[in-house]
């Protein structure tokens, strides 16, 4: 009875206090001797839309395993943003990653977030409400837009 009963224990998955939000899933390829060699890689965005707010990247033979790599890289890499009233940022901010360049303006009350793409689900994520972001670089790559954006809200201050 007592094994049985700590068998169920270690079971039960932990619930997570972060949402998640898969933003890209892409087949990527390497050649070798004997052909192609196929992999999956996932770009996985999690918050609790309280302030805290990860991106993580991971590749996997299969789509499970490369969602569950960016989900546990992306707990790692939580990054806790300051909001100003609990719904917006407290300053303007613009950051650049690789190709990829961000602008986060804060808005006022009940205005709502105007952001597109992987700004508007990391910013989300992030529980900002009443914000808005343009992304200014040349390259619509979901990847590069996110950790732009993740570097402005890393570059605010309070």
């Amino acid at each position: 009875m007592i094994f049985i009963m700590a068998y169920q224990k270690r079971i039960q998955k932990k619930q997570s206090e972060f949402k998640e939000k898969l933003l890209d899933l892409r087949r990527v390829t390497r050649v070798v001797a004997g052909g192609k060699r196929f992999r999956f890689r996932a770009t996985m965005v999690i918050g609790d839309e309280k302030g805290r707010v990860g991106v993580g990247v991971a590749k996997g033979v299969d789509v499970r395993g490369a969602i569950q790599k960016a989900k546990s890289a992306a707990e790692k890499n939580i990054l806790t943003v300051k909001l100003k009233n609990n719904r917006t940022i407290a300053h303007e901010v613009t950051a650049k990653y690789s190709a990829a360049k961000v602008l986060v303006r804060p808005s006022g009350k009940g205005q709502g977030l105007k952001a597109g793409g992987a700004a508007r689900s990391i910013l989300s994520l992030a529980g900002i409400k009443d914000a808005s972001a343009k992304c200014l670089g040349r390259t619509n790559n979901k990847l590069t837009n996110a950790m732009a954006t993740i570097r402005a809200l890393g570059d605010l201050k309070e």
